[in-house]
């Protein structure tokens, strides 16, 4: 029995989460406080599987990079504590709106802070934790922007201002050695990540940020999966303006996107 969940194997059948390395998700989860305004926001289906996977109902989730604030809005759902952080001032007010009114879900605290200040990492983590009676969180999901793709705010320490695969790799490198020290031994973090398309070539960057944690922090690599939304806005049918666009040149429609799954030892 898994000491990292609360699912009842004896439902195995009847269990709905994923155990497939391909996700194909229809559309996006629109219940609840979950809303789509917010430009290469989460998909809310992953932290859900994610979550219920790898922790228990009273445990703690940790977010570098909170957006507006899908995961925290899972958390509150499925009964988690919640830290998390965002540089971006709007998406910090407008999830701090989202939950002014809730009278019953308190476990959660979230920041508005650049996650590659390791002083104010850790003050924030060690701040929210002690409000929770904890000592490390069990599980860590960060889905950080795909270099400067979308440019979420200005700020030159902004990830989303990179433009350089090796600098967003490097800068990513601090974002774990910031958070990782706050994960419990032997529980779970995840990274949400695409690829981009620079200069008439693809750019993994999954796999060089993936590499880089495999070569620098002492994990073990769980799961590479693929996720798939077909309700992806501009490139939705097979009779879209991106299907003309890449038949009448050489490339191929990103629809993907990969959750790398480790294990910290």
């Amino acid at each position: 029995m898994p000491k990292f969940n609360d699912l009842d194997l004896k439902e195995w059948k009847n269990c709905d989460i994923n155990t497939d390395s391909l996700w194909l998700i229809n559309e996006r989860d629109k219940s609840g406080k979950h809303k789509n305004i917010y430009h290469g926001n989460f998909i809310p289906q992953i932290p859900y599987q994610l979550i219920k996977r790898y922790t228990k109902e009273g445990e703690t989730v940790i977010e570098p990079f909170m957006g507006s604030g899908t995961t925290l809005f899972e958390c509150e759902r499925l009964n988690r504590k919640y830290i998390g952080f965002d540089i971006n001032e709007e998406m910090v007010e407008y999830v701090n709106n989202q939950m002014k009114d809730n009278l019953i879900y308190r476990d959660y605290e979230i920041f508005l802070a650049n996650s590659l200040d390791k002083k104010t990492v850790e003050l924030n983590i060690k701040k929210a934790l002690e409000k929770f009676n904890s000592q490390k969180a069990q599980l860590i999901i960060m889905h950080p922007p795909y270099m400067d793709i979308v440019k979420f705010t200005n700020k030159d320490e902004d990830l989303s201002q990179i433009d350089n695969i090796q600098e967003f790799v490097n800068k990513m490198r601090i974002v774990c050695e910031n958070f990782l020290p706050f994960l419990e031994k032997d529980r779970y973090f995840a990274l949400v990540i695409g690829d981009v398309y620079k200069n008439s070539e693809v750019l993994p960057l999954g796999f060089y940020t993936m590499d880089m944690i495999k070569k620098n922090f002492n994990v073990k690599l769980k799961g590479i999966i693929i996720k798939n939304i077909e309700g992806n806005r501009g490139k939705l049918g097979s009779g879209g303006i991106w299907r003309y666009r890449a038949l009448s040149s050489d490339y191929y429609i990103f629809k993907h996107e990969y959750i790398f799954v480790f294990r910290k030892v």
